[in-house]
């Protein structure tokens, strides 16, 4: 089991005081959840992968923005190997279909702070090309700038209505809504507004909706667009936004990375 979005909250010094072994033993502290959520149909998010052990074990979302390269947060992949990961595209099942690829390279935003989630952005890239089909494409980066109150979805492998819930075997979906980065900081004023960077981007719709510890990676989007990617959240859906890391933001360090 591996950790999939790290929640950053008042209580967090006390609970990550002890050291831990590993980047496996630390990812396996969250466990992927979206609370509220809809099954999302196949084909709907074709540039959704799941990011999994060489053991098959589900850790991290992801979005394909080429043939050879996937989208996800650098805390889902910082201090692994570059051969470690199967990216499993073309399903929306989470125990079966899709086609696997292992991973040639990793690269994680060089300013990534593994204590802040500042620059939470890595790419994957796949030993093998993806083959584009009618479940299989990919998403277009966002360029723009994207404030406050915009229609967007996030997808990702988790429990449907509550924290700690069972994973679903279809993968699920949530129409959320943006908020302004102001507007965000001051909803998490008690606890950690200072870690709602400008190149983060928030979402919030009510109490029982929202990311639940996962899925880390995964994508925020607007049509085809991937406009987020999922970082950090204060668990769960109990009125605080959710934090992705803003795509425009690091769209040049995305396009350096994979050229």
């Amino acid at each position: 089991m591996f950790r999939q979005l790290f929640v950053l909250v008042a209580l967090f010094a006390v609970s990550f005081a002890t050291p831990v072994a590993n980047v496996y033993e630390r990812k396996k502290l969250i466990k992927g959840r979206i609370v509220g959520g809809t099954n999302a149909p196949l084909g709907r998010f074709p540039y959704q992968v799941s990011l999994r052990t060489t053991a098959n074990i589900h850790f991290c979302g992801g979005s394909i923005i080429n043939n050879r390269w996937v989208l996800t947060a650098a805390h889902c992949t910082v201090g692994l190997g570059a051969t470690s990961i199967r990216v499993v595209v073309g399903t929306v099942l989470f125990n079966s279909g899709g086609v696997a690829h292992t991973s040639s390279r990793i690269i994680s935003h060089p300013n990534f702070n593994d204590n802040t989630y500042a620059n939470d952005v890595s790419v994957v890239q796949t030993g093998t090309t993806i083959g584009f089909n009618s479940n299989v494409g990919a998403a277009a980066l966002g360029s723009a700038h994207v404030g406050g109150d915009v229609a967007a979805i996030v997808t990702g492998w988790g429990g449907t209505t509550v924290d700690g819930g069972p994973l679903p075997n279809n993968l699920q979906q949530l129409t959320t809504s943006t908020l302004i980065n102001a507007e965000c900081r001051c909803r998490h004023m008690a606890i950690n507004r200072n870690y709602v960077f400008d190149h983060k981007i928030c979402t919030f719709t009510q109490p029982t909706e929202g990311i639940c510890q996962g899925d880390s990676g995964g994508p925020l989007s607007t049509g085809n667009t991937v406009v987020g990617i999922v970082s950090w959240n204060i668990p769960c859906a109990r009125g605080f936004p959710d934090v992705f890391d803003r795509v425009s933001s690091h769209r040049s360090w995305i396009l350096g990375a994979i050229a």
